[in-house]
């Protein structure tokens, strides 16, 4: 009985500002995408893109890693299968699908 009951004004005169003031609300989390797009997506796809035409090229006598840490040297190549010498007369068959690195053995390493 002491405390006065408060009403809440009209919200009438907060709702006109509100276009400009919602933007501005919204631009951190836009800003955060737009971040996240250049700094993790962008490059993971252009290295996804990178990768498939190295496994389309893939030829003989490349090295390759396999997504299962198979390391070796390419002997033979047909549609969807490649075949890997992992060591002196040891040669197994692997998907193209499956390869995550292909290098040139002929090419220059870069510490020279």
């Amino acid at each position: 009985m002491f405390i006065s009951t408060a009403f809440a004004q009209g919200a009438a005169g907060a709702a006109s500002p509100g276009g400009f003031a919602s933007f501005l609300s919204l631009a951190p989390l836009l800003l955060v995408f737009v971040v996240f797009y250049f700094l993790m997506i962008r490059p993971q796809q252009r290295r996804m893109k990178q990768l498939q035409a190295a496994v389309e090229g893939v030829k003989k006598g490349d090295s390759v890693t396999t997504a299962g840490g198979i390391v070796g040297r390419v002997t033979r190549v047909e549609d969807k299968l490649v075949e890997v010498e992992i060591a002196p007369n040891v040669r197994v068959r692997v998907v193209k699908a499956t390869l995550t690195d292909v290098a040139n053995p002929l090419a220059k390493p870069a510490n020279d």
